[in-house]
């Protein structure tokens, strides 16, 4: 069964983020109170435990859900094999994958933290479609898969 493990948010951008109870996801927007909110395709971003447990494997220590600035750390679902436009019902929230990867900005703390950052490889993008909260625990169930 595919999963939330964590809900995480940080006021500033490209910084670790913090793990939370509960979060608010907005149509046009994606999680309230995060600093990557926002009306583009990029709202909500989402990284398996599995893609960080590679990390780990290659000798990077001190890793736990929200180090890559993931705003959802997932378990059960290999998300960069998700093709773009897949929709996926997260608890409440109904979002769609709309960017697979991203380029790692410079003087990313992330990568100056843990020496390599998984994100850009492995991360995923969505946009949400039908708003509600997610917390950890919540299945994810893929809905379509173009």
């Amino acid at each position: 069964m595919a999963k939330v493990l964590a809900v995480n948010i940080s006021e500033t951008k490209g910084v670790p983020k913090v793990s939370i109870e509960k979060g608010y996801f907005e149509v046009d927007h994606g999680l309230v109170g995060d600093a990557h909110a926002g009306n583009w395709h990029r709202q909500v971003s989402l990284l398996g435990q599995e893609s960080i447990d590679k990390m780990t494997a290659v000798g990077v220590d001190g890793l736990c859900t929200g180090k890559f600035a993931e705003n959802l750390t997932t378990e059960g679902v290999l998300l960069f094999e998700l093709p773009i436009g897949t929709r996926m019902k997260v608890g409440e929230v109904t979002m769609e994958v709309t960017q697979i990867g991203k380029e790692c900005h410079a003087g990313c703390a992330i990568r100056d933290l843990v020496g390599d950052c998984v994100m850009p490889r492995e991360g995923i993008f969505t946009k949400i479609i039908i708003p509600g909260y997610i917390k950890p625990g919540d299945e994810i169930e893929i809905i379509t898969n173009k």
